[in-house]
């Protein structure tokens, strides 16, 4: 048995079928976790999230800023020319209710190594524990099942750009929501900076990562994606990004856990 980790997919079903087949998945032993970002912009989005319904055994997710955007339009009824074949389709309320039991985290333990895996779509700030990491993406997904509508509605936006324990209601979701899903550069104190999206930070801003990577031990990890720019590279050996922009021409990226192996595949499905 093995556990992959493959980075956005972003509704690019062949490669990610093309990536599926040269790892070899095998759903009745293996186990794969989708790190965000399941669709939206790639040509087969549909396709996508009937991959994962299909296989509810093996095949696992976590939550980034296109899903929620599509449990809004799902539970709204709005259109999205990139997620229309999903919104018209007879699965659309199937979908939604997968979406809705996906996290924000998800914790992975390697036996035989006693390894930890934290995954999450944008990663975590230094802020947080990871054991608050994996309350506050309990929070969220204990309010995707009792008040989804509440949630939905009440998520966009960019402030507060900063962690509080103060913080309550929709105001702390949102920021919860924005660290997990939208992260890319942080100022000193852990503000958010959510305008930049390029790959080197300007003056008074930081990656993540390089603050993160003070809170973990030696023998945990955290996986990320979403952020295309940067091409999967953090120069860390414990803060991997799979992010590698499959949907901006790229590559699709996977790794398996055991042995942090990685797996690629090009846009135009060469491997």
């Amino acid at each position: 048995m093995s556990h992959y980790v493959i980075g956005d997919v972003q509704g690019c079903n062949n490669e990610l079928q093309l990536l599926l087949n040269k790892i070899k998945f095998n759903p009745s032993k293996d186990t794969i976790v989708l790190a965000g970002d399941l669709v939206n912009r790639g040509e087969d989005s549909l396709g996508v999230m009937e991959f994962c319904i299909s296989n509810p055994e093996s095949v696992q997710a976590v939550l980034g800023n296109h899903d929620f955007y599509l449990m809004y339009l799902i539970s709204k009824g709005g259109k999205d020319e990139s997620l229309q074949s999903i919104l018209d389709s007879s699965i659309a309320f199937e979908i939604y209710d997968w979406m809705r039991s996906t996290p924000l985290l998800r914790k992975i333990t390697i036996n035989k190594s006693n390894e930890k895996f934290y995954i999450s779509h944008a990663g975590i700030p230094f802020l947080w524990s990871l054991d608050d990491a994996e309350s506050f993406s309990d929070e969220i997904s204990k309010a995707l099942r009792d008040e989804p509508s509440s949630l939905l509605d009440n998520i966009w936006g960019d402030v507060p750009k900063r962690w509080s324990n103060d913080l309550s209601g929709h105001e702390r979701q949102r920021v919860i929501i924005n660290y997990f899903t939208r992260m890319r550069f942080v100022e000193k104190n852990g503000s958010l900076n959510l305008s930049i999206k390029d790959a080197e930070p300007r003056k008074g801003l930081y990656k993540w990562f390089n603050q993160t990577k003070t809170i973990l031990s030696k023998d945990e990890f955290i996986i990320f994606g979403h952020w295309a720019s940067i091409e999967g590279n953090t120069n860390l050996s414990n803060i991997i990004g799979l992010d590698t922009g499959c949907v901006w021409g790229k590559k699709l990226t996977a790794i398996r856990l055991e042995d942090k192996k990685m797996y690629s595949v090009n846009r135009n499905g060469n491997l």
